[in-house]
């Protein structure tokens, strides 16, 4: 019993040698043939993978046409017909007959100061001048005596020349006492407030009962019915510009443009900025701006060519350079384009070399493409409104 026991035990153990043989042996094989499928079947799987299709309207050809530009400037509006009231005269401010927001018209009295300094100067000044006549007077009758004698050999020439001296001092001090004169009588009738142009009271500098000085400010009137907006363009920019352009003026909370005209360009640059000043007229008869309003002139310039372009979400830039990607030949392909003018209010950007007009461009920004892959473009569907009009117009039939 021992005995057969002992030989049936290691059958058993030589039949589980044989069979974990069998096993590692079948792996092994399945281990070879793996690799070869794998490298069989690789690239007939790469090459039935499905190709990128885009819709007919990501998918754009180039256009020929014209794209004007246009010429932006902003900047606050200004009143060129402002004048500044100053008094000329020291004095008290005795009355202010206009305030601020008031309408005026040019020679309009606006205050009164006390002159009462300058009218005792203008009297001291009228008493010297007739001190000077007087003298001028006595110096004349000399002289005509001192020629009488002289004739009559009674004086010598020397004395002779000395009358005629004196009578030549005392007119000139004769004229300048009248110069005097006037120069004050004048500084009296000007130190009157008086408005030199018409239009509106801005500010009020001054109020009444204070104590002003010569050429001190009183007022400040502005005329509105004629307005400017000066502002810059780019010394690349102002070749395209001339004097009596029209100009379309959007100013802050007025609803449509305003007409303008462009009147002035400034002959240079301005230092360290490049740029160069120009100067737009506005006309507002019915005062309905305001100087201070901020506007933006946009100057629209005309394209006398046809130019090949493109959706401006086409270009993509990368490294500083612009470029556009393409379906050719079934395959994606980016191409580096120049770019020339930028036409914002149509979307459209010019190109100048990289692309022809038969090119496929995609028409928009697509992330994580990469060039050669395979690319379609998916034909359009007929609606489905259609389709079943279709159906039943066959089943009448």
């Amino acid at each position: 019993m021992r005995r057969s026991r002992a030989v049936g035990g290691g059958i058993a153990v030589v039949l589980a040698i044989g069979i974990a043989a069998g096993v590692v042996l079948m792996q092994r094989q399945a281990g070879a043939k793996a690799p070869e499928q794998a490298s069989a079947q690789g690239p007939k799987g790469a090459a039935s993978a499905p190709p990128l299709e885009f819709r007919s309207a990501e998918v754009v050809v180039p256009t020929l046409a014209a794209m004007p530009r246009a010429i932006e400037l902003s900047g606050p509006l200004v009143a060129p017909g402002t004048a500044i009231v100053r008094a000329k005269a020291s004095g008290t401010l005795l009355s202010l007959q206009v305030a601020e927001g008031q309408r005026v018209s040019a020679g309009q009295v606006l205050g009164r100061i006390d002159l009462a300094e300058l009218s005792n100067r203008v009297a001291e000044r009228s008493a010297n001048l007739e001190s000077a006549r007087a003298t001028l007077a006595q110096a004349e009758r000399t002289h005509a005596s001192n020629e009488r004698l002289a004739a009559q050999n009674f004086i010598s020439s020397n004395a002779l020349e000395t009358s005629r001296s004196q009578v030549e001092t005392a007119r000139a001090a004769f004229n300048a006492a009248r110069a005097s004169l006037d120069m004050t009588r004048v500084g009296l009738r000007e130190a009157a407030l008086v408005a030199p142009i018409g239009g509106i009271v801005a500010k009020r500098h001054v109020l009444r009962g204070e104590k002003v000085s010569n050429e001190q400010q009183v007022f400040t009137i502005v005329d509105i019915r004629q307005l400017e907006l000066a502002g810059s363009v780019g010394t690349h920019e102002v070749g395209a510009l001339s004097p009596g352009m029209p100009v379309q003026v959007r100013v802050e909370g007025v609803d449509k443009p305003v007409a303008a005209r462009l009147v002035r360009i400034a002959p240079a640059a301005e230092p360290g900025t490049r740029s160069i000043g120009v100067t737009i007229a506005l006309d507002n008869p019915k005062e309905t701006l305001r100087a201070g309003q901020y506007a933006l002139a946009r100057v629209d310039l005309q394209d006398p060519q046809e130019r090949l372009s493109v959706p401006i979400p086409a270009v993509g830039n990368t490294s500083g350079q612009d470029h556009v990607w393409l379906i050719e030949n079934g395959a994606l392909m980016r191409r580096a384009v120049t770019l020339g003018r930028r036409d914002d209010a149509n979307g459209r950007v010019e190109v100048l070399t990289g692309i022809t007009s038969a090119s496929q461009v995609l028409a928009m920004r697509f992330d994580n493409l990469r060039e050669g892959t395979k690319a379609t473009i998916a034909a359009a569907k007929q609606p489905a409104v259609a389709s079943a009009a279709a159906s039943s117009a066959t089943v009448t039939r």
